[in-house]
Order: C-alpha cells, then structure tokens, then sequence
C-alpha cells in the first residue's frame, strides 16, 4: 500500500513532527508500506527528528506569493498523478482547507489534525481576529465534509469539530522504558514549543509560588527561546531566574524525562500531547491545568495525575507543593501514571492505523 501525506513544516522539534516520523517509520518498517510526504519545508533536509530513509520526499517553500496556492496545488495533482497513492493523509497541511476543494480524485482523503478548536479561539484575542476565526472554522466545518474521513485524536476533539465521517485514532507512546524514572531530583520539567499557547507565563506564576517555600526546587522548561525573552524577563520580575532553566530541545528527550520528580502543562489549548504521554510512560507523574480538551483524555483527576481547573494557579501550586513534600505520593502516581498509558504503545496504535487504511482501500 502506498500512503501519500500532506503535512506543514516537519523539520522541527513539535509534536507533529515527532508523531509523523514515529507512524511513517513505522508503515514503512513493519508493515512495508510505500510513504511519500509533501511537505512546506524551508529547511529540509535538516530535520529535527530522524524520518526513514526509504520515505520519498516532496518539498516546496511556502511563499506569500499570490501565485503560492495555485503552484501549491498544482504540486500536489502532480504528485498524486505519477504517484497514484492509495490513500492521501493531509495532516493539518498548509492551506489544508483549499485541497479537497481544488484537488478532485477518487482517491480516499484523510483529513488528520492535531490541533484542538480552542487553539484558534486561544490565539485570536480581538473582535476582529475573533470574528474572523469564528467565519473560518465555518468554513473549515464545510470542508470537512468533502474529506473521505476525518482522524480525531481524542472523543472531545471529534464532538468540537462535529464530522459526520470520522475515527479516533489518538497518538501513540514515542518510546517504551523498562525501568521508570526514580524521582529523587528536586527537579521539575515542562516543554513549551509555544509559549503563550503552553502557557509559559502561567506557569512561571505558578513555579513563584513554590519558589517561596521551596527555593532548593529547580524547573527546566524545554522549547526554542529568544535572548532576553519576555518569558526570561517575567522569571527577573518574578525573581524566580535562579530557580529557572530556559533549555533547548534534545533528541534524547526520553533520557530527560528521568531525571525529573514532576512534570507540568499549564497549556491554554491542547489536542493530545505526546508530552504528557511520554513524561508519564517514564512513570513521572503529572500536573496540568484542565484546558479545553487534550489533558483530561490522559489524566484521571487524583489517580495518575492531577487535572486542575484552567487557570487557577493556586490550587495548581497546592497540588504541587503536595507532590514536591509528599514523596510516596509522588512514587504512587508515577506508577498508575506508567501503567495507565500502556494503552498507548505504538504497536496498539499502529495496528488501528493499518485497520483503517485497509479498510479504504
């Protein structure tokens, strides 16, 4: 079987990017699938995560050019005629919107997205900006209905979006460990690839609070920074910065998440994060603030993590503070919080994901 996708920028260190190599890998590895991806890459081949060697690759830049959406579409009626792929997957493409309506094939087209409708609500502040999202998420809703299928990773997300044909298939665990983390280390951790959406000044409010009582406590916060950001400069303010590490991304994330007692998400918007799935396959156990959906599919409130109520930094404190003073919790939960994502191995997923192309074909 050959599986054409259509994705955005996958060159970075995101989620998306992580959960395409993961599946590509996998389809072309165990179930020996032919993969091409058509990708809006300015950067390639330089990417972040490894892809396999077998994948064949399509890039064009993306451009503010008039001219971008007709080559744009007219690069992927090419691909898909000398190609003839089984099933096309446009994974929150570029201009994703305009394929079906310009691209006509009888080919199935898979419409797979990892973005949560609050994302667009969250981002979008004024009248206008929040008009205008309302208008294209109308739109959107229209569009939906010319995909063959619409891939959900979570129930909440398949109700925001309201498809009639649809499937959830939620992401996979990106690796497996034998042993979990022992969480000994006064060392908290987060990953905010993006900033004001992982509510990055959230959380710095929240870390003040427990620098006050526990100023031996360190966060390490992973995700691509600025000199002198205004995230760097809110940690001055707050005067928390000797008690705060701003780190780049790393490959080896798996070995990361070892070395820290607690993880936190304080996210305004989530779909469902690789993230939280790995820090708590590594048996760390996990704090996050109750966002529109993504957190509360993974997180049972109390038993393998906490869930807190968006936005109340106080009661996300206490829960900390309860977890940083009270080790055999913190060792309880990271326990339930391993076994409850087992559901989530790569093999348990990929196996839906076989199914399902199967089934279109």
């Amino acid at each position: 079987m050959k599986i054409l996708y259509i994705t955005p920028d996958i060159t970075d260190s995101g989620g998306i990017s992580r959960v395409i190599s993961l599946k590509t890998d996998y389809l072309v590895s165990n179930l020996e699938y032919e993969v091409c991806i058509l990708s809006v890459n300015d950067s390639y081949p330089d990417c972040f995560y490894d892809f396999n060697p077998a994948i064949k690759w399509f890039n064009i830049k993306k451009s503010k050019n008039l001219f971008f959406l007709q080559s744009y579409i007219r690069s992927i009626k090419k691909i898909i005629s000398t190609e003839k792929p089984d099933v096309i997957v446009i994974c929150d493409a570029v201009l994703w919107l305009f394929i079906p309506w310009f691209v006509k094939t009888d080919i199935p087209m898979v419409f797979e997205t990892h973005f949560s409708v609050s994302f667009e609500k969250v981002k979008n502040k004024s009248l206008y900006t929040k008009f205008r999202a309302e208008l294209v998420h109308f739109i959107k809703q229209k569009t939906m209905e010319k995909f063959t299928c619409f891939v959900a990773v979570t129930n909440e997300e398949s109700k925001e979006w309201n498809a009639k044909k649809n499937i959830i298939i939620s992401n996979p665990v990106s690796f497996s460990v034998a042993e979990k983390a022992d969480l000994v280390n006064k060392k908290a951790m987060s990953v905010c690839m993006n900033p004001y959406i992982k509510g990055l000044d959230r959380l710095l409010l929240v870390w003040s609070k427990i620098v006050e009582k526990h100023s031996d406590w360190i966060l390490d916060i992973y995700g691509k920074w600025e000199l002198n950001s205004e995230y760097q400069k809110m940690a001055d303010t707050l005067n928390i910065s000797d008690n705060v590490n701003f780190l780049l991304p790393t490959k080896d994330i798996q070995n990361s998440y070892n070395q820290f007692s607690i993880f936190l998400m304080t996210s305004r918007s989530e779909a469902f994060p690789m993230v939280l799935l790995e820090a708590m396959i590594s048996g760390v156990p996990c704090i996050a603030y109750d966002c529109p959906s993504g957190p509360r599919a993974i997180i049972k409130n109390g038993e393998n993590g906490f869930l807190i109520e968006d936005g109340n930094v106080n009661f996300f404190a206490e829960k900390l503070e309860l977890l940083i003073e009270d080790e055999n919790l913190r060792f309880q939960m990271g326990k339930r919080a391993k076994e409850s994502v087992a559901v989530y191995d790569l093999e348990i997923i990929m196996k839906e994901w076989q199914n399902f192309f199967e089934s279109l074909r």
